[in-house]
């Protein structure tokens, strides 16, 4: 991950337990980062986005982004289906 987005991830991504199970959400929310994937998977923009969720910024979208593709970046892939 560059090292922008590492401070920017920390202080906009939560994993909390108590917090939709644990899933990492945007901080102050219960907006799941597989929310905001699941919507550009789907075709929305980063406008569209933000327009869903009004709380959003811009930044926490990135953010969302960015956590998620360290994730991948950390976890072992599996092909999925065949």
């Amino acid at each position: 991950m560059r090292e922008a987005a590492v401070g920017t991830v920390q202080e906009r991504i939560v994993v909390d337990p108590q917090i939709c199970g644990g899933k990492p959400c945007i901080r102050g929310t219960r907006i799941m980062v597989k929310n905001i994937l699941g919507m550009l998977a789907g075709g929305y923009d980063m406008e569209q986005i933000l327009h869903a969720y009004s709380e959003l910024s811009r930044e926490d979208v990135v953010a969302a982004l960015d956590y998620a593709s360290a994730v991948v970046d950390e976890e072992k892939v599996v092909a999925l289906g065949a």
